[in-house]
Order: C-alpha cells, then sequence, then structure tokens
C-alpha cells in the first residue's frame, strides 16, 4: 500500500507568501560560509544540513490523499491539492480508468478543489464518489453553478457514480470502512484494509474520552493499524480555548496512537495561519512529548505535501 499527501492544509488554502520566501532566503544566507560553497560537493552537504522548515514547505493546500493498493486507486477528499493530484495522474504512463473518492465530510476545504480535477473531465475515467451523507452529490453539484462557478458538473466528461455509504465498501482484496467521529457536520474517519495493512484517516476530528475506551467497535476499527493521518490542528492550550471546534492538540493525537498500538502518527490539517517553522516546532515538541511522557512504539511525522508512505 501506498500513501502520497497532496493537501495537507485545513480551512483554506495557505501559499508561501513572498515575505516567507524571502525570509527563508535570508536565513539560508546568515548560514553560508566561504567552505560551504567551494565546490559541488560542498554545496549539497550545506544544502542537505539545513533545517526542513528552510530548505522546502509543508505545503498550502487543503486536504487530498491518494491510497494505492494493488486493487485500487483511492482518494481521501477533494481539497484543492486535487489538481496536482490531476496533473501527475494525466503524466501516469499508466494512466488509471478508475478512481474512488471517499469524502470525510463536506466542508468546503474538502471538496473545493473538486472543479479542477482534470481527470473528472475525461469521457474515459470513471469516477465513483462515497460518503455517508446523503447529501454528497447535491453538495458537489451547488459549488458548481453559476454565480459560484462558470460550469457544472455536468461539463465532467468522466462517468460518475454516487454512494451513499451505509456499511464498508469492497473494492477487490481492499475493504474501505468508516467511522463518525466527533466533528461539527460529522466528519467520518476511513479505515483501508488489504489483507497485509491497515491504513486510518482521521482528519477533522476532535478527540473524546469515547475514543480512548477499548470497545469492541473501536479495537476493530482503531486496533491494528500500521498508520494514522490524523487532525492534529492545535496545541493543548488552543485546543481547550477552541473547545468544541470539532479539531485536535497535537499531545492527543500521540496519546491516541499510543493507545492503539499505532506505530507511525501523521499530524495533519495543520492551521493556515502557521507557518513552516511554526509546524516543524509542533513536530519537535510532539516528538518531546513522546520522549518526555516514556511513550514507547510511537513515531510521529509531520504531513507535507509530496510525502510518500510505503506500507
Amino acid at each position: 500500500m501506498q500513501i502520497r499527501f497532496w493537501g495537507v492544509r485545513g480551512s483554506l488554502p495557505a501559499p508561501p507568501v513572498p515575505q516567507q520566501i524571502k525570509s527563508k532566503i535570508s536565513a539560508i544566507i546568515e548560514r553560508i560560509t566561504p567552505d560551504d560553497i567551494k565546490d559541488p560537493t560542498s554545496k549539497e552537504r550545506f544544502l542537505s544540513r539545513l533545517p526542513p522548515w528552510l530548505f522546502g514547505t509543508v505545503g498550502g493546500n487543503t486536504p487530498c490523499l491518494e491510497v494505492r493498493t494493488h486493487d485500487a486507486l483511492i482518494i481521501f477528499d477533494a481539497g484543492t491539492g486535487i489538481r496536482e493530484l490531476g496533473i501527475a495522474l494525466s503524466k501516469d504512463t499508466q494512466k488509471p480508468s478508475v478512481c474512488h473518492i471517499f469524502f470525510s465530510h463536506l466542508h468546503w476545504d474538502h471538496i473545493q478543489g473538486l472543479p479542477f480535477f482534470g481527470p473528472a473531465y475525461n469521457p474515459s475515467m470513471e469516477l465513483h464518489f462515497y460518503s455517508p451523507h446523503e447529501e454528497l452529490e447535491a453538495a458537489l453539484q451547488h459549488q458548481m453553478r453559476p454565480p459560484s462557478f462558470p460550469i457544472t458538473m455536468d461539463s465532467m466528461g468522466a462517468k460518475k457514480h454516487f454512494h451513499h455509504l451505509t456499511e464498508p465498501v469492497v473494492l477487490a482484496n481492499t475493504t474501505v470502512s468508516f467511522k463518525k467521529m466527533n466533528h461539527p457536520g460529522a466528519s467520518y474517519a476511513y479505515l483501508v484494509d488489504d489483507g497485509l495493512h491497515r491504513f486510518l484517516y482521521a482528519t477533522d476530528t476532535e478527540l473524546s474520552a469515547d475514543d480512548f475506551q477499548r470497545t469492541d467497535e473501536n479495537a476493530a476499527f482503531f486496533g491494528g493499524v500500521d498508520a494514522l493521518v490524523i487532525d492534529a490542528q492545535y496545541t493543548l492550550g488552543e485546543a481547550i480555548e477552541k473547545y468544541n471546534w470539532g479539531h485536535s492538540a497535537f499531545s492527543l493525537a500521540v496519546d491516541f496512537a499510543s493507545n492503539w498500538g499505532i506505530a507511525n502518527l501523521y499530524l495533519f490539517h495543520h492551521d493556515p495561519t502557521y507557518d513552516d517553522k511554526k509546524l516543524y516546532n509542533i513536530l519537535q515538541n510532539a516528538r518531546w512529548y513522546v520522549e518526555r511522557m516514556a511513550i514507547t512504539g510511537v513515531q510521529v511525522h509531520l504531513a507535507t505535501e509530496g510525502l510518500t508512505i510505503t506500507l
């Protein structure tokens, strides 16, 4: 199973602004010594030692993940990152003919990229849309109507199928199941099981005591997961201040992964007001929290655009 991040921000897109880029360049220049630029090897060594918040970016697109199994191409959410995914698929030497798109919920940042998903306009493509929300089709059509958008979904030449989820979806040897989480308007986590590995996508959730309870239902969904992508938008102080807003603190995400024995945790749905340095500080603090609390068996990662996970 392979997972790739195409959009990792929450709420709205947050591309780097010119001043942020200038600040990065200035900070890099200040670190350069004559020995760092004396030959190509020195230059490469210098660049490799730069902190990731300087040499690169977390990304500014809203949520979109691609999951490839032996049986299917699965997409989670259609934030602005899905545009880049569509461009990549058009360049694929073995272009897929079927895409399965699952929506965690229908808030704008999770659907706004769909009108710009190139494969949707390809008549040879077949798209399957899934959600436990009955109003899925109406919501997607609504955002593609004048005056909000110049063309309607009818302009999308791909064969479109809408599925209201009431039970797990079986795609050959891959099963996608879902669970309602704590978020205004109801957001759903998705579990992908290809028979070899289990991957859990749980964006837009405010973790509560119920999620830690060792019930049969929770154990069947959260247990035995190889990698978890979860909403970790807030610090603990912010989570307390913004109680019932529907997002989690990074420390609670660590506790949740530890509670369910999940080895790889990916912090996701980043606050649009946080720059790259702030987000990598959050990652550092999350790793410090793991060490401080003597938590074992959990590796914390930061979800960044372009990052690929192989299970």
